[in-house]
């Protein structure tokens, strides 16, 4: 007697399929949870710059992701089911989860730096991620959500923790704070330092469009940075002396220059968007002769950061509804990538 057959399952996914520029509304295999994982039921997705470097095959894609892949690393969802040795967590809690696995062995991890683990593995990128209906996860990598948090927040923390994790390294509760560059990430970092007691918070970027949801964001004064020399502008703000604290989030090399000369003497520099090549410094006239402290951040402290962003968004410091500024379906994912493309959208959701 023949074994009866198992129909395998199928959902709609954006896949990366070929190793070109585009992507495809596929449908793929229903994952199914193993013994140490979870089963997700995708509620909303959330996409980030990186998705639209993945979908136009830059050089960092093509050296990094390996097709066929799901792709999308921010998300929250209902668990649909767990694996067999999970504790702690069952059918119909409401979740998001920490997208970076780290290997739990090496040295950064031992010391309690899973954020920087040297041999991580991130789902969306080197695993299959959340632009599906469902994504199986580690249990280990899920987090709880309190219900007070919307689904349409739920989506965005992943994103929000790295402005969260890039904020809380600067100390900036009673500073005067210039956020560099009003992407998804700068605009956050607006809100957080806001929320984190900052005295004043200014931004600059390039784009009008940006700049508007700096404002809506709470910036004290933005600047357009291809109009003004953003440094002379805070520099009369601040009784020539300049900010406190700077929250690099344009990766520009010229924004990184004019921002270290927006910097006081003994002011922090925090160092979070991604240059594309190397950026040239006056390194004694900038860093050294103002004895500034200089502080790289990579994504989020797995998982201080995020009990610390949701403490602050149940104490109702963080008020998000400004950055999202379109809802689409899932399979309108090209929509989505063209709204990026013109630079005209902060976040964007996805429902399934």
């Amino acid at each position: 007697m023949s074994a009866p057959t198992i129909e395998t399952q199928t959902m709609q996914a954006i896949q990366k399929a070929t190793a070109d520029s585009g992507f495809k509304v596929a449908t793929v295999e229903k994952p199914v949870a193993g013994p140490k994982e979870v089963l997700i039921k995708v509620s909303l997705a959330s996409v980030c710059g990186t998705d639209f470097h993945i979908t136009e095959w830059d050089e960092w894609s093509a050296n990094r992701i390996q097709t066929p892949l799901v792709y999308g690393h921010e998300f929250c969802g209902v668990i649909e089911s767990v694996g067999d040795k999970v504790q702690g967590l069952k059918a119909g809690d409401y979740v998001s989860a920490e997208m970076h696995l780290p290997c739990g062995h090496c040295l950064q991890c031992q010391q309690g730096h899973k954020h920087i683990c040297e041999n991580v593995k991130i789902f969306g990128i080197d695993l299959p991620g959340c632009f599906a209906e469902y994504i199986a996860i580690p249990a280990k990598q899920v987090v709880k959500l309190p219900a007070s948090i919307k689904p349409e927040y739920g989506a965005l923390l992943d994103s929000l923790g790295n402005s969260v994790h890039a904020v809380s390294k600067a100390d900036v509760s009673g500073k005067t704070v210039h956020v560099v560059g009003c992407g998804p990430l700068g605009l956050f970092a607006i809100v957080v330092a806001k929320a984190m007691g900052a005295l004043k918070v200014f931004a600059s970027d390039v784009s009008p469009f940006r700049l508007e949801l700096a404002e809506k964001a709470g910036a004290d004064a933005v600047w357009a940075a291809d109009k003004v020399k953003v440094s002379d502008e805070i520099k009369k703000l601040t009784h020539q002396s300049g900010v406190d604290v700077v929250l690099e989030m344009s990766g520009s090399p010229m924004a990184i220059n004019d921002s270290l000369t927006s910097l006081r003497l003994g002011g922090t520099v925090v160092l979070m968007g991604i240059p594309k090549g190397k950026v040239e410094l006056n390194i004694s006239q900038d860093i050294i002769f103002k004895e500034a402290k200089v502080i790289g951040v990579n994504g989020r402290q797995i998982f201080q950061t995020w009990l610390l962003m949701l403490d602050l968004m149940e104490a109702g410091k963080l008020d998000l509804d400004f950055i999202i500024t379109h809802h689409l379906p899932m399979a309108e994912f090209g929509q989505a990538m063209e709204l990026i493309r013109q630079g005209v959208s902060g976040k964007i959701l996805l429902k399934p």
